[in-house]
């Protein structure tokens, strides 16, 4: 017997106006007023250099002469384009996170229109109500819908990754449209459908290689023979898909082997990065999966696991077996990557969700009303310690929050943002009506309980990224240290060697504009060099630095760091 048993009124449908206010909402803050960050500074480099420089650039991904081909240039290519189209009104940081939000409308449509199909099929559908009021196939479709993109939403993980400008964000969307493209031709497996399969894996191997391509081709061919679909029919087309996607690769591959930008080849990097993705499992790398992973897909995971629970009864059921057999593939892959990072989980998130939005019909009345009551009691109180933190921060009272609020960014002065402020102010209202609604109304549709708890999270979201952003911007950004550099470079170098990282050279060459050496190399007169400061645990050996570089004995003309960091030094030599 089927685990779902709805009424009719359980499947309103959320107003599309408001699932859409919800995103705008979730990706808009964190994009306006951010400095590139150290964890995407690097790929923002990318892209500005792309914008801003010639072919070759395109062909070979680098960040100011500094080569980055290990992923793939898809993800760059998109925020280099916005760059070029709206750089010149919205500056360069913003118009490349255009591409940003483009990522996440599509990973959410996505996500939406799979849940959509799945749960308008017949084996999803509700058990019939003895005297009728059971949903629509169409309604209940609808309301999944919505169900999956807000449990999505409301993921711990999804927020930070997805206003980050990194491929791994891109492949995180792009799995969402392959599992919508899958879906579809498991319900009509036709050509076209394969066609649009290989579309999907083409430009997942150009954002970050062929190994997760491939392992998603294995499981969907896996999912077609549990599900029992013709064998010959299913190997036509998958080779099809692959062929496909094998092309769509190439129209970067060829040329970019053909033509040698800078007289050099990125495919080399890139065919060894994809080879160094696969490695054996390692307690280290399962120990690391659940670590990360049980606050990374919360709070999906649960509804998930209970998902599967309630469904083990039911046989051969497409959206039981589609999003758990991607789950299963795409976690084994993540078991074998020797370099495990928090990006790489975005590719588990949209079957994940897929799965807890069927998993939510099937939970008792008592259970999601325990959910709206833990979303409003614990959100409501964490969004009013942040306002208590920013009057803290701004009047010193109470003191010790003052002083906590402040320590980790030492020299800075707090100001009051009137746009930030009431950005926030509003939100927080929104919440207050939001909590009203549900108190008053006890309405019955199944999204109440994580429509609460998505809202609550983009509340924190919003707060932090209105009145906490000048204090996040001076902590991570390299601003100040690109400035502090360039005023002491004389006017006349036009060449700068150096050993600092992606993020770092990114936000050098942007918010300082030093003429770093190209990926040809050249003799240069000035060194910039970057260490661990003296007297820190695992110090580089600056005597080794400074001979390799030829300037031991050399002229310093700067040095110093950001004031929040107490690992890092910058100095700037000038050879003899």
């Amino acid at each position: 017997m089927k685990p779902v048993r709805l009424p009719a009124a359980a499947t309103l449908a959320l107003p599309r106006w408001a699932l859409l206010a919800l995103g705008m909402l979730y990706i808009l803050p964190g994009l306006i007023g951010r400095h590139p960050w150290k964890e995407d500074a690097g790929s923002f480099g990318i892209m500005w250099t792309m914008a801003h420089g010639g072919l070759d650039d395109w062909l070979y991904p680098n960040i100011a002469g500094l080569a980055s081909a290990a992923e793939g240039p898809l993800a760059f290519w998109l925020g280099a384009i916005c760059i070029k189209l709206f750089g010149w009104i919205l500056g360069d940081v913003l118009a490349s996170r255009v591409s940003t939000i483009g990522i996440f409308v599509m990973g959410a449509m996505s996500l939406w229109y799979t849940a959509f199909h799945l749960g308008r099929r017949a084996e999803a559908q509700p058990l019939r109500l003895a005297f009728g009021g059971q949903p629509e196939p169409d309604d209940y479709g609808r309301t999944l819908g919505d169900t999956a993109v807000l449990i999505y939403l409301g993921c711990l993980g999804l927020l930070v990754q997805s206003h980050l400008t990194l491929a791994a964000t891109l492949q995180g969307a792009l799995l969402s449209f392959f599992l919508y493209r899958a879906v579809r031709y498991v319900e009509s497996a036709s050509t076209r459908n394969a066609v649009l399969v290989g579309l999907s894996l083409g430009l997942l191997a150009l954002t970050r290689g062929m190994v997760a391509p491939a392992v998603l081709v294995v499981a969907l061919y896996a999912c077609t023979r549990y599900l029992k679909l013709a064998t010959t029919e299913t190997l036509r087309h998958l080779a099809i898909a692959a062929g496909v996607g094998f092309l769509i690769t190439l129209a970067w591959l060829l040329p970019a082997a053909l033509l040698q930008p800078y007289g050099l080849s990125p495919v080399g990097e890139w065919l060894d990065w994809n080879a160094h993705q696969i490695g054996l499992p390692t307690l280290s790398s399962l120990g690391a999966f659940f670590r990360i992973g049980v606050w990374f897909f919360w709070p999906a995971w649960p509804f998930a696991v209970w998902a599967i629970w309630a469904w083990r009864r039911q046989q051969h059921l497409l959206h039981i077996v589609m999003p758990v057999m991607f789950f299963v593939a795409l976690a084994a892959l993540l078991l074998c990557d020797p370099a495990l990072e928090d990006g790489d989980f975005l590719k588990m998130l949209a079957p994940l969700a897929l799965m807890a939005a069927f998993g939510l019909p099937t939970m008792k009345r008592g259970a999601i009303n325990a959910i709206d009551w833990f979303s409003v009691m614990v959100l409501t109180i964490l969004g009013a310690l942040v306002w208590l933190f920013w009057i803290a921060k701004l009047t010193g009272w109470p003191a010790q929050l003052a002083k906590n609020a402040l320590k980790l960014v030492p020299g800075f002065r707090p100001e009051v943002g009137i746009i930030a402020f009431l950005v926030a102010a509003a939100t927080s209202v929104g919440w207050i009506m939001l909590v009203h609604w549900r108190l008053s109304r006890q309405p019955s549709v199944l999204w109440r309980a994580v429509v609460l708890s998505s809202s609550g999270l983009i509340l924190l979201w919003v707060l932090l990224m209105t009145l906490f952003l000048p204090d996040l911007n001076y902590r991570k950004s390299y601003a100040g240290v690109a400035q502090q550099i360039a005023a002491s470079l004389p006017a006349d170098a036009d060449c700068i060697e150096t050993n600092v990282g992606p993020a770092q050279r990114a936000s050098f060459a942007f918010f300082g504009r030093l003429p770093f050496a190209g990926l040809a190399g050249g003799d240069c007169r000035y060194v910039l060099l970057q260490d661990s400061a003296p007297g820190r645990a695992g110090n580089q050996d600056s005597t080794r630095l400074e001979r390799r570089y030829g300037v031991r004995g050399a002229a310093v003309l700067w040095e110093g760091k950001r004031v929040s960091d107490r690992e890092e030094r910058f100095r700037l030599f000038r050879k003899p």
